[in-house]
């Protein structure tokens, strides 16, 4: 309190900043210094759906086409396809003269082994191989898909921007195991990863890929040109929210992705600080249940927490008492979805009461089981809501305690398998941005296909039925008609809780111009 009080009074920059080494001013007009929203804990972006690893990709690779800032798949690798006999093949051009960072050309060869790879994780990715006849190279620069039934959303998949994109690697890359992550990053992209001067938990840096021919349509978020206008980008990891402040009113940072609410009002007083919000998606909390163990393999149990479970508790505490930062009521999408709706509501709006929670618990069966919660101590919003997370569970008469850790060993321990006093875990908080909930196709933790599910593995055969029919849905208001019945089927089910949807501002120089809404991705910005 103490800290934010100081920051507050004007003194900001009394708050130590960590040691840096010092940058000459020439070098720095060059080197864009960005505060990440998370660390880079992988170089492999198929290995998490980390946004700090996800926004290390879209500085790396390239992917066949990408969203404009109306969220329209345009051509970004790809030159270009047409479609033949009603929907079932589709031929891809690549554009020419493209190459990876080692020099080598990329072919057609590689976008196929690329896709392969992406479609083992990917939710879309997983729907397009179950209607895929066959995929091959023509040439080096053309491979084609053929269907057994129709994929209207054939582009949106192959251009989605987050978890997880289908970036293109290298073949010898595309051909590994997504279980056993690659550690050597061979780019297609923009810039190049400089792994000497990689430190974990403080910095990652990136390098000018000066052989990259970007797209020849104008820059439009990733539906456009990806200029790299800075020679070099780094990566500096800030956990503590006063020092990134100090940092970025010193001019020591030019780009705090993600400003902690409460330090708002700092930045924007500040004359050479912009303070915008770039990613009007917002982000969506959610409590992820483990469907693999005790006491959450039983949907019984999953639902008692719907009596006790408050959004607002969890969105206040990370965002204040603005109802302009967040919302509560919250179903399956987000509220920037078409397909936002609120059947069966009151799961989450009516009356909130410990007391029915430990009642239903008990009629459940729950036997007083240990739930392990996953608490990573250093991301600041994760922090504090997994720390209401494991107060609501405990009033509600749950045995639960936190696993507290870095956000590094987080990302790794949710993909154990194993019972919790195995390594393993019961429930986490879940942050997701609104580009990647939209529709059932692509959210990942709507998916219900036990072990190829999203971490926590959840198993609902209707749930799956309901999600093939939309994609056959056609118009707007057919595929609103689906979504009203998978959200009742949902609270069925109940693959996960919503905790409520809120929205992160960015602050950046004055002299930084070119930022793009819809993502906050260094990319196309320059020193004015």
């Amino acid at each position: 309190m103490q800290r934010r009080s100081i920051l507050l009074g004007g003194a900001g920059l009394a708050v130590a900043p960590q040691p840096r080494p010092a940058i000459a001013q020439g070098a720095a007009a060059h080197t864009l210094r960005f505060i990440p929203q998370a660390d880079v804990t992988a170089v492999d972006p198929m290995s998490t759906t980390s946004y700090g690893v996800r926004n290390h990709g879209h500085m790396c690779w390239d992917t066949l086409y990408g969203l404009d800032t109306d969220f329209v798949p345009r051509p970004q690798l790809a030159e270009g396809h047409v479609v033949e006999q009603d929907g079932l093949r589709w031929v891809f051009t690549l554009r020419e003269g493209t190459r990876f960072h080692d020099g080598e050309p990329i072919r057609a060869a590689d976008a196929v082994a690329s896709i392969r790879r992406w479609a083992r994780l990917d939710s879309l990715g997983q729907s397009l191989a179950e209607r895929t006849e066959a995929m091959r190279a023509i040439d080096d620069r053309r491979f084609e898909i053929r269907l057994k039934t129709p994929f209207g959303v054939m582009l949106a998949a192959l251009g989605k921007p987050s978890s997880y994109p289908c970036f293109i690697y290298p073949e010898r890359f595309a051909d590994v195991d997504p279980a056993r992550p690659f550690t050597e990053v061979v780019g297609s992209g923009p810039y190049r990863f400089v792994a000497e001067e990689r430190l974990s938990g403080a910095r990652a840096v990136y390098r000018r890929f000066d052989a990259y021919r970007p797209a020849p349509a104008a820059p439009s978020l990733l539906g456009g040109a990806k200029l790299a206008h800075f020679e070099r980008v780094e990566f500096r990891i800030l956990a503590d929210v006063g020092t990134a402040a100090a940092a970025i009113q010193s001019g020591e940072i030019d780009w705090w992705e993600q400003v902690a609410p409460d330090l708002r009002p700092v930045m924007r007083r500040h004359r050479d600080i912009i303070l915008e919000r770039v990613d009007f998606g917002g982000l969506m909390a959610m409590l992820r249940f483990n469907h693999l163990h005790p006491p959450f393999n039983d949907p019984a149990i999953r639902r008692a927490l719907l009596h006790s479970i408050n959004q607002a508790d969890f969105m206040t505490s990370i965002m204040g008492d603005d109802r302009s930062l967040w919302s509560d009521g919250m179903g399956v999408f987000p509220r920037s979805s078409a397909l936002a709706n609120d059947e069966g509501i009151a799961a989450v709006t009516g009356p909130r009461s410990t007391d029915a929670a430990r009642a239903a618990l008990q009629a459940a069966g729950y036997a007083g089981q240990k739930v392990t919660v996953l608490h990573p101590t250093d991301v600041v919003n994760n922090n504090a809501l997994t720390t209401v997370l494991t107060d609501a569970l405990k009033r509600s008469g749950l045995n639960a305690e936190s696993a507290t850790s870095d956000w590094g060993t987080v990302l790794q321990r949710r993909a154990n398998r194993n019972p919790p006093d195995q390594g393993g875990w019961n429930a986490l908080v879940v942050l997701f941005g609104g580009i990647d909930l939209a529709n059932p196709g692509q959210h990942p933790l709507l998916r219900a296909n036990g072990a190829n599910a999203w971490f926590g593995w959840p198993t609902s055969p209707t749930l799956e039925a309901m999600r093939d029919a939309w994609f056959s849905a056609g118009p707007i208001d057919m595929q609103q008609q689906i979504a009203r019945s998978i959200q009742a089927q949902f609270w069925q089910d109940l693959p996960f809780i919503p905790l409520g949807q809120y929205f992160i501002d960015s602050a950046w120089r004055r002299d930084i111009s070119g930022v793009q809404k819809g993502m906050a991705l260094p990319i196309n910005v320059r020193r004015s």
